[in-house]
C-alpha cells in the first residue's frame, strides 16, 4: 500500500469548486499546449488524475488519455465529466498501478509527486513511468521547488497564502524532507472556518533526476514554467521533461 494520504469523500466533492481558478481555461492553457505538443499523435497516461482537471480538457483535445487515480471518490467525481470509454481510469497508486499498453506521454501535475511521503516509493514512481513509455516517449514532472530559503535559523513555517478565505501555511521536518501543508479554509458567510493537513515529502530538482536515471530515463529539458520561461536558481517551481532512450 502507497503512504499517499486517501482524498475523502468530501475533500472530492469539494475539490473542483476550490480549484476553480486553475481549472480556467487562461491558466490551464499553456498546460494542455505543452503536453499536447510532447503526446503527439500517441497516448498520454496521468498518474493521480484525479477529477479530471487537466486529463478532461486535454482529452478534448484530441489526445487520447488514461488516468490512474488512488482515490476512488475523486475518480468518482472525474466519471461524472466523462465516460469510462472516453477516459478510462485504473484505481489505484501511481508507484505500482499498471494499465494496457504504451504512451508517448505520462506526466505528474500540480506537485503530487510529493503525495508518495518515501523516496522509495518516488524512485518506483519514475519506475512506473518508465515502464509505460514507448521508446522516445517522456515523463512530465510540474514540482514546487521547496521554499527553504525562507526559513532563518529555528524557523519551521512559511506561510504561502494569506487572503480572506484562506490561510495556507507549511512546516518543514527538514530531516525526513516531510512537509505538512495547514490550510484555514473559511466554509461559507457565517465566519467559521474549516482546518484541514496534509502531509508531503519534498524533492529538489537534482534528486528528480537520479531518480530519472535509476529508472532508464534521461533529462531533455526542464523550464519554470508551462510556458517554458527558463529555470533559474531564483524560481520557484519547474516543470522537468525525462526521456526514455530508443
Amino acid at each position: 500500500m502507497t503512504s499517499s494520504e486517501l482524498w475523502t469523500r468530501a475533500t472530492a466533492e469539494r475539490y473542483d469548486a476550490e480549484e476553480s481558478e486553475r481549472s480556467s481555461p487562461a491558466f490551464l492553457g499553456p498546460t494542455l499546449d505543452f503536453l499536447a505538443e510532447l503526446a503527439g499523435n500517441g497516448r498520454a497516461l496521468e498518474f493521480a488524475v484525479g477529477t479530471g482537471r487537466v486529463g478532461v480538457p486535454l482529452r478534448e483535445r484530441g489526445v487520447p488519455v488514461v488516468g490512474i487515480e488512488l482515490s476512488e471518490h475523486m475518480a468518482a467525481v472525474l466519471r461524472r465529466k466523462v465516460d469510462e470509454e472516453t477516459l478510462p481510469v485504473a484505481v489505484g497508486d501511481m508507484a505500482t498501478t499498471t494499465v494496457p499498453g504504451k504512451f508517448s506521454l505520462v506526466y505528474l501535475v500540480y506537485n503530487t509527486i510529493t503525495n508518495l511521503l518515501t523516496q522509495d516509493e518516488q524512485v518506483e514512481c519514475f519506475r512506473n513511468a518508465a515502464r509505460h513509455l514507448a521508446p522516445g516517449g517522456r515523463f512530465v514532472i510540474e514540482l514546487e521547488v521547496p521554499p527553504l530559503r525562507f526559513l532563518p535559523p529555528g524557523q519551521v513555517e512559511v506561510p504561502f497564502d494569506v487572503s480572506e478565505r484562506h490561510l495556507g501555511f507549511d512546516t518543514f521536518d527538514l530531516a525526513e524532507q516531510i512537509l505538512v501543508s495547514h490550510h484555514l479554509t473559511r466554509d461559507g458567510d457565517d465566519g467559521r472556518y474549516r482546518r484541514s493537513e496534509s502531509r508531503h515529502r519534498y524533492a529538489w530538482p537534482a534528486e528528480l533526476d537520479l531518480m530519472a536515471r535509476l529508472a532508464g530515463l534521461e533529462r531533455e529539458r526542464r523550464v519554470a514554467d508551462w510556458s517554458g520561461e527558463p529555470f533559474t536558481e531564483d524560481s520557484t517551481k519547474h516543470v522537468s521533461v525525462w526521456r526514455k532512450p530508443v
